[in-house]
């Protein structure tokens, strides 16, 4: 049976809506559609999806990509490309992705390590969502695409639109610089801005909310124009459950199973081996994930802060609509232990802090690094005297963020649990006693008797290789060590048949080889092959990771070239480029190449995600 449609000749059913419909329902529906223009299509296809999500539709009728007439196939969609290094670029990159399939209109969402760079010059309308690592770097997915794109062979763009969303932390210099250079890159390139860049801080939700609405709307103007006969309909995705699941914004209350101290009598660190819970939590992680923990700032500080101030913790203070007494601000939602430029852009004028001013001036990057570096909030305040009321100094803090940890267990051989290796920040400075937020409330958890607030943060650029036959090297100082405890204890259960190498490196051998008996027990079980340490304070010379990996070229040369992945995590100041730079020399050396061709074969190592890191 067949439809005739108003002014227009008979035209036959599709058969996948035959299939799904039935020819007399399916003809009835082309009838309706017929005639109707892009913003009723859109309407229709909206209203069916929610329809689709309250009925709860069974999977199997739903489908699972969009059907577009032939006109939509030709059309220039839009293009959505991430790089992230804690996974909050791309939770953004798929929110908006999710959006404008909501309104019917064609999209694709790449990771910016798989984006194929030749398509760039191809692209019509792009938006890039990224993160800045470190003091100014990329995200490690993100480097060859940053490279090409910064570099000669970088096409001219005049035919793109695009817009930048950038990810960083005020308290490095070069807040947001990725996303800065790249911004000002396309337009280098001759590619038109389609909205103003916006620069998310840590708590990026503010920020990122309003960006992403102007995104949809002005991808929606651009692509409803240019793609006037599209009429895809795209279900839903995901739960209408009002319930809420596990994750950042509603941690789960994990028990404390074992706190247990594994650095000896006369270290200069506290390392603490911590065991938690995640029974009943739903909760799942593969090796190489983190676990975030949410934790309160020490009450110690929060008095001193209050003390300081002459301010009442009993204060009720107001911010995004929350209502709570000062003291509870300072203590469980605002940032005390870190400093962001905008606390001390308003401290420096309320204290008329000439000082503070220079630091904060364009040139003296060098000297507001060395103020991040050293210095709390408690300090700054007691530095450059102000007084502050309470509902200011509430506005001007930054909000409180989650600290991420390794995860150094696999859940294979653990169960329902996730461990910890946490080194605890407690020092003195400036005459007082120093504390990190998430290590001194992980230190001080009592086992068996008290819990701390956690969630899973995927992270799927530091994975095992899918292939249990490849050789694994990996290379983890000190509490860098956490991730590949988990990578030998996977391997271990699934009965991976290719070797493992550790290198690990610490200050002394005595007080700080962290798990020592593990990786000796493994060593006799083979389930660790190889393992190489430095420890830097009990000799002379002092002697560190990518000394040992020198040492060992000739064979970390062999193992890389015969197929084997490389894992780097740990310090991203000092030792990740170091490891690095061993890296280049050990295969100019080895592989007879010059040292701009070792930075190739690297990088194709990389590309080919058989080197990836996991630095901070």
């Amino acid at each position: 049976m067949s439809a005739t449609p108003s002014g227009g000749a008979a035209r036959s059913t599709p058969a996948f809506i035959t299939a799904l419909l039935g020819e007399e329902r399916g003809a009835q529906l082309l009838k309706l559609l017929d005639g109707l223009d892009a913003a009723s299509l859109h309407w229709v296809s909206g209203y069916s999806a929610g329809l689709a999500a309250r009925a709860g539709t069974p999977a199997a009728l739903q489908p699972q990509a969009p059907v577009a007439t032939p006109s939509a196939a030709t059309a220039s969609p839009l293009t959505i490309v991430y790089g992230t290094q804690t996974g909050n670029s791309r939770l953004l990159a798929e929110r908006l992705k999710r959006q404008v399939e909501s309104t019917g209109l064609p999209v694709r969402l790449i990771r910016a390590s798989e984006y194929p760079v030749k398509d760039l010059a191809k692209e019509q309308l792009l938006v890039l969502v990224i993160s800045t690592q470190g003091d100014g770097d990329p995200p490690d997915d993100a480097r060859g695409f940053c490279e090409h794109l910064l570099g000669k062979r970088a096409p001219r763009l005049e035919r793109l639109r695009y817009a930048v969303l950038g990810l960083g932390d005020s308290s490095y210099p070069k807040f947001c610089e990725v996303g800065r250079v790249l911004d000002t890159r396309l337009t280098e390139l001759g590619a038109t801005r389609l909205l103003e860049r916006a620069d998310c801080d840590l708590d990026f939700e503010p920020v990122a909310a309003g960006w992403l609405d102007q995104a949809l709307a002005k991808t929606r103007e651009v692509l409803e124009r240019e793609t006037p006969s599209v009429a895809t309909v795209v279900p839903l995705r995901g739960t209408t459950s009002t319930v809420p699941s596990v994750g950042k914004e509603s941690p789960f209350t994990a028990e404390v199973l074992v706190n247990q101290r594994i650095t000896g009598r006369g270290a200069l660190k506290d390392v603490r081996h911590v065991e938690l819970s995640l029974a009943g939590s739903g909760l799942e992680y593969l090796p190489g994930d983190a676990l975030g923990v949410w934790a309160p700032n020490p009450p110690e500080l929060v008095d001193a802060v209050l003390s300081l101030q002459q301010l009442s913790g009993d204060e009720a203070v107001t911010r995004d609509g929350k209502t709570l007494p000062l003291a509870r601000w300072l203590s469980d939602e605002l940032e005390l232990t870190r400093l962001s430029r905008p606390f001390l852009e308003r401290h420096a004028a309320l204290a008329s802090s000439s000082a503070l001013q220079a630091v904060l001036a364009p040139g003296a990057a060098e000297a507001f690094r060395a103020l991040l570096e050293s210095h709390q909030v408690i300090d700054v305040l007691r530095e450059h005297r102000a007084r502050w009321d309470a509902r200011e100094l509430v506005l001007a803090l930054r909000k409180q963020t989650p600290r991420l940890y390794s995860i150094a267990s696999s859940p294979k051989r653990v169960g329902e649990e996730a461990h910890l290796t946490v080194a605890v920040v407690d020092y003195q400075a400036f005459g007082t006693r120093h504390f990190g937020a998430a290590s001194s409330h992980l230190a001080t958890r009592v086992a068996e008797a008290e819990t701390v607030r956690v969630f899973v943060e995927a992270n799927e650029r530091f994975r095992l290789p899918e292939d249990g036959d490849r050789d694994v090297l990996m290379i983890g100082p000190g509490t860098g060590v956490a991730p590949f405890r988990a990578f030998v204890q996977e391997r271990a259960e699934t009965g991976a048949r290719g070797r493992n190498w550790l290198f690990f490196g610490e200050q002394h051998f005595r007080s700080q080889f962290l798990y020592q008996s593990e990786w000796q027990e493994a060593l006799k079980k083979k389930t660790l092959h190889r393992l190489s340490l430095a420890f830097s304070r009990d000799t002379a010379e002092k002697v560190y990771v990518q000394q040992r990996l020198r040492e060992a070229g000739r064979d970390v040369f062999a193992w890389l070239d015969g197929g084997a992945s490389l894992y780097v995590c740990g310090d991203a100041k000092r030792m990740a480029p170091d490891v690095h730079a061993a890296l280049v020399d050990i295969v100019a050396t080895h592989g007879d190449r010059s040292r701009e061709a070792a930075e190739d074969w690297l990088k194709a190592l990389r590309d080919e995600r058989r080197y990836l890191r996991d630095v901070y």
